[in-house]
């Protein structure tokens, strides 16, 4: 995960080019942690050293590895080949339901990660897939960029924390990792978010 952290270092340097001195909150999807743990470190380190900064990984409600799994010693792949782990799992044999959401569905955290919400440094939150569905086409209405469902939870972050600044009367920069684009996944998408209540289905994209 460490070579990753070239994610959050490119970033200071584009909010510096930004003009933007303080981040608020920073959030990112997790599977297994790499992705989020490639942005999010930098700032990890910041908070270390006194900085006030929220830093939430989203995770989806069917695989709840960081808001709900204890942390034990377990093996990070299914036939239990790997050295025990130091890890938040919700055990080898676990069997995530079939979210669309592929890349979150894996059952450990990888043990930094895992330690860094043990310390307080993270607040892990849930989403449920219809939620993150009507967050992602929010996001395509507004922005213009069609998100990956995975990236989907860490939207539903952003657009929870926008809510709360909102009312607050704040402005706060809040530092998203898009992990993905979901052209790939329209298909998927549309269907389920018909069958929502309080959904609506993608636009149609010129």
């Amino acid at each position: 995960m460490m070579h990753q952290t070239i994610i959050g270092l490119e970033a200071k340097k584009q909010l510096e080019k930004f003009g933007e001195k303080k981040v608020d909150v920073v959030t990112g999807c997790v599977g297994g942690g790499s992705n989020f743990a490639g942005l999010a470190f930098p700032f990890v380190l910041d908070k270390i050293n006194g900085a006030n900064i929220t830093i939430i990984p989203a995770e989806p409600t069917s695989c709840p590895t960081m808001t709900r799994a204890p942390f034990v010693y377990d093996f990070g792949d299914t036939a239990a080949t790997t050295p025990l782990l130091a890890m938040h799992s919700l055990g080898h044999s676990f069997i995530p339901a079939p979210i669309h959401a592929g890349g979150l569905r894996y059952h450990g955290l990888a043990p930094l990660v895992s330690q860094l919400i043990i310390e307080g440094l993270l607040e892990p939150r849930a989403y449920n897939q219809l939620e993150c569905y009507a967050n992602a086409v929010l996001w395509a209405r507004t922005e213009g960029h069609i998100p990956a469902p995975e990236t989907s939870h860490a939207i539903s972050v952003v657009v929870e924390e926008a809510k709360k600044a909102k009312e607050e009367g704040k402005e706060k920069v809040i530092l998203l990792n898009w992990s993905g684009h979901g052209l790939m996944d329209l298909g998927d998408m549309t269907p389920t978010l018909a069958g929502g209540s309080r959904t609506m289905p993608f636009p149609k994209m010129r």
